[in-house]
């Protein structure tokens, strides 16, 4: 067994290309892929600035549902039959209030959905929940 030795004392100093052709194929594949979908153009009709119609804010009902189930119309007391009396008569206005639902923490669910459902079915649209306090 014959080995070589080397006479030079200098560093043997190659780059190994391998890798950095690896990677350019990579992204050369990323490219050839995404480069149809870059091409192709959405057509969006967006919202010009002046275009707006501002128009009054809707009146706000507030109907707080406490614990016990008893349910209050703008602070005034209401049982459910005065409650369907109350948002059918909103609900036919010319333009029909904003509800706010403020339920209180320990409110039953069935309550709050059976107002929610009383307001929809007398077609009452936007009905939103307070903030917690």
């Amino acid at each position: 067994m014959a080995f070589s030795a080397r006479v030079q004392a200098a560093p043997l100093a190659q780059i190994n290309v391998t890798p950095l052709v690896d990677v350019l194929l990579v992204l050369l594949v990323i490219v050839m892929i995404t480069s149809p979908a870059l091409t192709h153009k959405l057509k969006l009709d967006l919202p010009q600035a002046g275009r707006t119609t501002h128009t009054n804010p809707s009146e706000r009902v507030r109907l707080a549902i406490h614990t016990d189930g008893s349910m209050y119309w703008n602070d005034m007391p209401v049982n459910p039959a005065m409650l369907e009396a109350q948002l059918a008569v909103a609900a036919r206005t010319p333009q029909p209030p904003r509800l706010l639902l403020d339920p209180a923490d320990g409110a039953s669910y069935e309550v709050v959905a059976s107002v929610i459902a009383g307001a929809k079915r007398q077609g009452l649209e936007k009905i939103d929940f307070m903030a917690a306090r």
